[in-house]
């Protein structure tokens, strides 16, 4: 069993408040879910209006599965125009890891 983890560090755009950043992030969060399977949270910087953390998780039997979902997660992330990306930090484990 492998376990990819992923985590975002984001820039917001133009936004004054916590309820605008949520109408920013949810909307990531619930489409990263959606579309690649993956358990996906905002998971830090909760209390500032301009950053954001997302943390996701993909678990397979193949490595290059997960390397694969976790590729296109960062793409859509990326892709987003109302966010900066400003790092994606990686981590791999596989049932042989303690």
């Amino acid at each position: 069993m492998f376990v990819g983890t992923l985590t975002f560090d984001l820039l917001l755009g133009d936004v004054h408040s916590l309820k605008e950043k949520r109408s920013i992030v949810r909307p990531i969060v619930a489409e990263l879910q959606r579309k690649y399977s993956v358990c996906a949270a905002e998971t830090g910087n909760q209390e500032l209006h301009r950053r954001a953390e997302i943390g996701l998780a993909v678990v397979s039997g193949e490595a290059g599965y997960v390397t694969e979902i976790l590729d296109s997660c960062e793409r859509l992330v990326a892709g987003r125009p109302e966010v900066q990306l400003l790092s994606a930090r990686r981590r791999f484990h596989n049932s042989d890891d303690d």
